[in-house]
């Protein structure tokens, strides 16, 4: 609202009227410095490997690779690429009760269709000059990945986009399993999903196992994709990524599917489901048929 060509009244007067602190209006964001984002690369390809590394180990590992990164840093880094130690500790703290936590459902639970069960994360995504992030949907029974997008942040309402275009596209799951982020746990998230009568399934704090399927989906894409390229800007990773998600629902194989792709894989359980005699709400809490039917 404020215009800088205007002769009438001065920068300082609109910020005045506005009541806009003139240090907001001339602010210019700094991008992540060089180093950080070298760093950052690291630690995202790291963590595949080990998942259980807090900050102390990663700043002994980062120093191992020549980097002086002190713990605050570190955690800072870590966050920002979505890093999620895996480890076992005594619960201590309790959600508020505007949030809205729910209990993983998944937990010896027989997936035998598709559509029975989706999961949804976000990852970090390098690039030569910045970064990305990466929300994916997948149908756990056929590794279909049903939708994705990108955000340079990660808010609730893009997560909602995606999980309710993807809904359009392909129909409605009976649950849906998250991680307990602040995205997944917004008003805006889980209201939408309850009012399509989703079942809402989250994974334990600090349980990134949990959610394995995508965690294998991460690792596919980045070391199959990510890691091979290095993409100046969004646009070009937009278009990489959607070339590699028609390869890898289309034409990439999977031994777990029996040398299938997920799209025939998730075809053939769609139509088999619907042979099911069982009614629409039974199906989707049956757990007595075999996923190698």
């Amino acid at each position: 609202m404020i215009e800088t060509e205007t002769r009438s009244l001065t920068i300082s007067a609109q910020c005045r009227l506005l009541r806009v602190n003139r240090s907001r209006f001339y602010y210019r964001p700094h991008g992540e410095r060089e180093e950080d984002l070298a760093i950052l690369r690291l630690l995202d390809e790291q963590y595949s490997q080990t998942p259980f590394y807090g900050t102390r180990r990663v700043v002994a590992w980062l120093s191992d690779k020549g980097y002086r990164v002190n713990r605050k840093r570190a955690r800072r880094l870590m966050e920002t690429m979505g890093w999620q130690t895996i480890y076992r500790a005594p619960r201590t703290t309790f959600p508020s009760s505007g949030d809205h936590i729910y209990p993983y459902l998944l937990k010896g639970l027989e997936i035998w269709h598709s559509n029975q069960v989706w999961a949804t994360d976000i990852t970090y995504i390098p690039m030569k000059h910045g970064f990305m992030y990466l929300c994916a949907v997948i149908d756990l029974y056929s590794r279909y990945v049903v939708g994705w997008g990108l955000s340079n942040t990660m808010s609730a309402e893009w997560c909602t986009g995606i999980m309710e275009e993807a809904t359009n596209r392909h129909g409605v799951p009976c649950i849906v399993n998250t991680d307990q982020g602040s995205q997944f746990t917004s008003e805006v998230f889980t209201s939408m999903l309850k009012s399509k009568g989703i079942t809402i399934s989250m994974d334990g704090k600090g349980r990134a196992i949990d959610n394995i399927f995508v965690e294998r989906l991460w690792r596919t894409v980045k070391y199959e994709h990510i890691y091979l390229h290095v993409y100046e800007d969004g646009v070009s990773l937009y278009q990489g990524l959607d070339w590699y998600f028609r390869f890898y629902n289309h034409q990439r194989q999977h031994q777990s599917l029996g040398h299938r792709t997920p799209e025939a894989f998730y075809e053939y359980a769609t139509v088999k489901e619907k042979t099911k005699t069982l009614p629409g709400a039974a199906s989707c809490q049956a757990t007595t048929f075999s996923a190698a039917e």
